[in-house]
Order: structure tokens, then sequence, then C-alpha cells
């Protein structure tokens, strides 16, 4: 299902053919910065530069013997080489080398696109907040009706919520954007530490501070777990147009193009599809975090159980948030909104929601707030039990008319209230 919908920028990133390529690059580099030093003729380096090259087909061929991918990768290579510059080739390095800073580069160009995936998924939830800054609706607590709120504040949640998402993206980014060039077990045995600033800075990444054989995982789990966290506020998204597309509540649909179906069985059905599709990949984006943070700690300066376990999750991950963003971003865009449903479920409980503005002002005539809120919690229940106007018994009632007029009680019942300071909301988080 998913290859079907995948964009090919993010998906090319993880092809055999972008890894052994930036294998590739990381190799010519360090041979150039050892003949910087002069460790290396700098006549074999113009032949590995021109000559190299690899084939995918020749690498997996020799790998079902040497059972091991660099080395194969390396054969290949030399073959194209040829044997007098070859003996240059991963001179002084160890396999983590050239895979783990191979793999930072796949990381970082991956959540550039996840980046510009999450600033135009807030494009589209900042316009329809705005759009809706003013429409009110119920808001609900427990799933019940609360108080009311505007459509626009509860987009206006989401933006800022996927704001911190993209904060988290761009910190998780610079964390990753590392390589070690530092040998075997990262102590630059055999390898200067200025080849691994060189190679490094030609990458556009930073060196290791320290490393072992490896880059430590921590780093990696960062980067899964951003990830996770913004396939989880895409995941509250769609629940939450899930819960409103429910036939009692009607307030929101996912968009439903013409000659599409929702069931085969039954012709009415509408379904929330993309919403669930995205609640069910969030929970493979949390699975991911979780055995990425278990790849932290390896054995001593390294062992390879982590190896195996990121092949999958990485590429997956970023392919599965890509994906999420892009539907996300449709959806929301092309969301129905029914705001006569969303006026006409505010007074499906006849008033009641506006019991904490009488209690309120019960106190404000002077009752106690004990005494009020026994007041109010009284006439709410049984009103909401005999199914009459929230406003009708507390005007009949001798124990409210002891504190308030019917102006008074009338004032109570004023949407607008609720909504006076959805503004000043929107101007401190720079939704205007």
């Amino acid at each position: 299902m998913i290859e079907r919908y995948t964009r090919p920028e993010i998906a090319k990133i993880w092809t055999d053919k972008n890894k052994f390529q930036k294998m590739l690059d990381i190799e010519i580099l360090a041979c150039e910065a050892f003949a910087e030093q002069g460790i290396m003729p700098k006549d074999a380096v113009k032949v590995i530069r021109e000559k190299a090259a690899f084939s995918v087909e020749r690498i997996n061929e020799i790998e079902l013997k040497t059972n091991h991918d660099v080395v194969a990768f390396i054969k290949n290579v030399s073959e194209n080489v040829g044997e007098d510059a070859a003996k240059y080739l991963h001179f002084g390095l160890t396999s983590s080398d050239i895979l783990d800073t191979a793999l930072s580069v796949m990381m970082t160009e991956a959540v550039d696109i996840l980046i510009k995936d999450t600033k135009e998924f807030m494009g589209t939830l900042k316009a329809k907040a705005i759009q809706h800054k003013n429409t009110p609706m119920m808001g609900r607590s427990h799933g019940v009706h609360a108080e009311p709120t505007s459509f626009g504040l509860k987009l206006a949640l989401f933006y800022k919520e996927t704001e911190r998402g993209l904060v988290r993206l761009q910190s998780a980014r610079e964390t990753i954007a590392v390589g070690k060039i530092s040998g075997s077990v990262g102590t630059f045995a055999n390898v200067d530490p200025f080849v691994e600033e060189y190679v490094c800075e030609k990458l556009g990444l930073k060196p290791a501070g320290v490393s072992s054989q490896v880059l430590q995982r921590d780093r990696h789990a960062e980067y899964m777990n951003a990830i996770a966290l913004v396939g989880a506020t895409l995941e509250k998204i769609a629940l939450e147009v899930r819960g409103l597309q429910k036939t009692e509540i009607g307030e929101v649909q996912e968009h439903f193009a013409k000659g599409q179906t929702g069931s085969s069985s039954m012709p009415h059905k509408k379904n929330p599809i993309i919403c669930e599709r995205i609640t069910g990949l969030a929970r493979l984006l949390r699975g991911n975090a979780t055995v990425a943070i278990d790849n932290v700690a390896l054995w001593h300066e390294r062992d390879i159980s982590h190896s195996s376990v990121e092949r999958i999750i990485v590429p997956d991950s970023t392919i599965l948030l890509d994906y999420m963003l892009a539907k996300s971003t449709i959806l929301i865009e092309n969301l129905v909104v029914n705001e006569d449903k969303m006026k006409k479920n505010i007074g499906a409980t006849k008033g009641i929601i506006y019991s904490q503005r009488l209690l309120l002002e019960l106190v404000r005539k002077g009752a106690t707030r004990m005494d009020a809120y026994d007041i109010v919690q009284a006439i709410s229940l049984q009103a909401y039990e005999d199914d009459v106007e929230f406003e009708k018994a507390v005007s009949e009632s001798d124990l409210v008319q002891k504190y308030m007029s019917a102006e008074d009680v009338k004032d109570c019942f004023n949407l607008e209230y609720h909504l006076r300071h959805v503004d000043a909301v929107f101007k401190k988080i720079g939704l205007v």
C-alpha cells in the first residue's frame, strides 16, 4: 500500500545505489585527505577519483561470498580502479567509518525533506485556523460537552504542537549531522584526525567529538523519537477528525471524492480512511523509536546488533512520516467543515454548558462558591433529566432569583463571551 504513495525524493535516498555512492564519496574524500598529508601519492588519488565506480549487482554478487557488504563494496571498486591505486582504498579505515558517516548524510538528507514537509503542513493548518478562527463549536472533555470553543482555536493548538515537532526535527538534524573517521575503536591510531575533519567538512557534517568504532546511537534515537513525536501529533489530529466525523456529531468530514466508495456492502458509508491510516502508521513510528532506544546500549566499543535494525527502521520511518505529512496536508486542506452542525451541537444540551458562567455570576452577586455550585448543579442535572431549557429552569429558580435578575441570567447564556479572547490567543502565537 505505502509503496504506491511514496514520493520519489525520499525513497531515492534509501536506495542501494545512493548508499554506495555516499560510501564511495567518503572513500575518495579520505584518500584526498591522506594525499594532503603526503601519506598517499596524489597520482594514485587522481586515478581513484577518475576510475572509482561500482555496480550494485556486482557488490551483491561478491557479498554472497564475503558475507560483508563493505568488503564486497571495496572489492568491486578496486576492480574498476586497478590494482596499483586500489591498495590505497579504505586505508586506515574501518567499515563503520564509511557506513556511519554515509548513514548520517542520508539521514540528514531525509530529515531535510521532513522539515520541508512539516513547514508545508503547518502552512495548511495556519490557513485553516485563520479561516475558522471565530467558528464556534462545542468543546469536550472526557468526550462530554464542556464549554464552547472555536474550531480555529482547535486548529491553532495543532499548529503550535506541530511547530514544536518542527523544532525537534531541526534539533535532530543537528544531532545526526556528524561523521566519524576515527578507525577501529575511535583512537585515530591509523588515521589522523585531519582526515575526519576534511571528510566531514566536504560532506557538510561536523566531526564527532569522540567516537568508538561507531557513532553513538543516542543520536539516532533522538532522530527517531523526533519522527515518532511528529507522527504522534498527526495521529492526534487524525483522531480528532475521526471523532468529529461520527454520525451523531458530524462536525467535520474527510473529503469524499467523486467515484470514491466507503463500503463494499453499505453504499451510504463515508469513512475517515485517511485518518485511520495515519493513526495506524503512527504506531509503527513509535515502535521504531523504541527499537532505536534499544540500540543505544552496545557491547564495549561496538557490536552490530543495531545494524540490521537500522537498515529497516530508519528508511521506513522517514518514508512513513513523509507520507503521513503529505496525507495530513491534503486532509486539512480539503477538510469539510459543517458549521451548521457545530452550532446545532452547541445547543444539544439545551444550555447546561453555560453552568460555569452562571456559577461565577452567583458568586459575584454574593453567594458562597459552595452554595453557588450546589445550586447550579442541582438545576442543571434536573434540567438535563427533564430535557428542558436550562435558561428557563434557572430563571424560575427561587434560589437564583435571590441573587440575580432576569437580565443577569440572560447574560450568562451569551456564546460570544466564551470566544472573546480567541483573537488574543491567535495574536500571542503569531497566527494573525
